[in-house]
């Protein structure tokens, strides 16, 4: 049995808002269990409209001084903020655990790309310089980059650390006062990230945490000092965040969910497709946007099929591959695949009732790799997104009619194919409708500049939420066109003079 010795002593967790942490005893509490063993680890305030108030009034205060603050400065903050994040990445990685049910491993390669985006924050003042032109003879245009004001984030559980992060430090580098809404399930390492952005010297009130469920997500998005939303969660939550905050003015970028395809050909490295298949779908218990849920097999791949097979067979539970969130979770997971089988799909693999080697983890969400085989397109295991270590294969006659099953979800978040022949891999990128393509790469995430972000109802609003597009996003372009009176030779008025001379 593997002894993960979490500090397991129950965390209150607390509110933010003009720099002071707020017990707020007197609010309903919400208790926070493990997906590893099922233990209380936490207790988290479910506010309400007077603490989203208090909290977007004290953000609203700290925002005209800090959106005056040169972007250096700004960075400089953040810079400081990645350097704590280092000192207690061991601290951070273990909250991530333990709350999400990630491994450790999971836990600091999240945490790792949260770091990416503040990097690319730290450079917007030697990158995202005031560019001007001379565009006609004596006239110059000029942009410079305006903040908002206050800003809301909306995350969800799978990602703790590397979502916020996401939003964070690129809204906060352009000059914004932000304020977070963790998911409710896991309030645990906002606590932590909070605490180190005031370390690090943050402005009293440019970045609070405000706790709760879905009353504290609609009061933010009403709320007139709040100009700008970001969310990342499922599809029907993202939906309803767009239009309420749209239908308000808000501006409003929403991630939804996904249903990812891999197509297979015949001419694929049989070893390396294995193992990018097996990593996409177990990653993180396929508990991420970006997991392998489909795999489309074109002609006859069966000898990559059974090696993902042997390779998900491998997986140690709570060392390879983390827990299942919470308890209704994992039901919803066990009746796809139970309907999958009733539907006449075959279980290669079966992953329901494997153990995990942690130790008292018998009351945790444990699921392990499951492998679909023989549906159709039209099955609920092949449209639904399951969000677990779910496999669902389908097979084609050829590369045309995989791109069209890939194209025909109504999710458009990623799809990759493993090919050996560059013409194949070409027309998947040019003919897929999906944001985020791989090629030989089944968690084809994009590494900062390039930006995050899909198409279809995985995503409502216009850009993506990192890179140049979410700097976009978080802040406005303001355009100043200049021309001046040019000095006569011969002027000698007493204005003139003083133009021509003073020093």
């Amino acid at each position: 049995m593997t002894d993960l010795s979490f500090n397991t002593t129950v965390q209150q967790c607390r509110n933010l808002s003009g720099g002071v942490w707020h017990e707020d005893t007197h609010l309903p509490k919400r208790d926070i269990f493990s997906p590893y063993n099922g233990k209380m680890i936490g207790r988290v305030p479910l506010s309400g409209a007077d603490e989203v108030s208090r909290t977007v009034a004290a953000a609203a205060e700290a925002w005209p001084a800090w959106a005056q603050t040169s972007a250096r400065q700004r960075a400089e903050v953040l810079a400081r903020f990645k350097a704590l994040m280092i000192e207690n990445m061991a601290r951070l990685v273990d909250s991530v655990a333990i709350e999400s049910g990630k491994t450790r491993v999971e836990a600091e390669a999240g945490l790792q790309k949260g770091m990416e985006i503040i990097d690319f924050a730290i450079s917007l003042p030697n990158l995202d310089t005031w560019d001007s032109s001379e565009v006609s003879q004596g006239v110059h245009c000029q942009f410079r980059r305006e903040s908002l004001g206050v800003v809301v984030g909306i995350t969800p559980f799978n990602f703790p650390a590397m979502v916020p992060l996401w939003m964070i430090p690129l809204a906060l580098v352009v000059g914004n006062a932000f304020v977070l809404k963790p998911s409710e399930k896991v309030p645990l390492t906002s606590q932590i990230l909070g605490q180190l952005l005031m370390d690090a010297g943050l402005p009293q009130g440019v970045f609070s945490i405000i706790n709760g469920e879905a009353p504290v997500v609609n009061a933010l998005l009403a709320h007139p000092d709040v100009k700008a939303a970001a969310f990342v969660g499922s599809t029907a939550v993202a939906s309803h965040v767009y239009r309420t905050g749209t239908s308000l003015h808000k501006r409003v970028l929403a991630l939804g969910g996904a249903k990812n395809h891999i197509i297979v050909t015949p001419d694929c490295e049989p070893t390396l497709t294995a193992k990018g298949i097996l990593s996409s779908f177990t990653g993180c218990a396929g508990q991420r946007c970006m997991a392998a849920s489909v795999l489309i097999a074109v002609g006859n791949i069966d000898h990559v099929i059974e090696k993902v097979v042997e390779l998900a067979k491998k997986q140690c539970l709570g060392r390879d591959m983390g827990a299942i969130i919470d308890s209704s979770s994992l039901k919803r997971i066990e009746t796809a695949v139970a309907n999958a089988e009733s539907q006449g799909a075959k279980i290669l693999l079966d992953g329901r009732g494997r153990k995990s080697v942690v130790q008292d983890s018998e009351k945790g969400c444990w699921i392990g790799p499951t492998i679909i085989d023989h549906a159709n397109a039209k099955m609920e295991c092949a449209q639904m997104e399951i969000f677990g270590p779910v496999l669902t294969i389908i097979r084609a006659s050829g590369l045309e009619e995989a791109v069209q099953i890939s194209n025909a979800s109504p999710y458009g978040n990623a799809a990759s194919v493993f090919t050996t022949r560059g013409d194949i891999g070409q027309y998947v990128a040019q003919n897929s409708n999906s944001g985020m393509i791989g090629i030989n790469i089944g968690v084809p995430v994009p590494r900062e500049p390039f930006s995050f972000g899909g198409t279809k109802q995985s995503r409502f609003g216009h850009g993506d939420i990192t890179g140049k597009s979410g700097l976009d996003f978080w802040s406005d372009l303001k355009k100043i066109t200049t021309t001046w009176p040019a000095l006569q030779a011969n002027q000698s008025t007493q204005s003139g003079q003083f133009l021509l001379h003073t020093t």
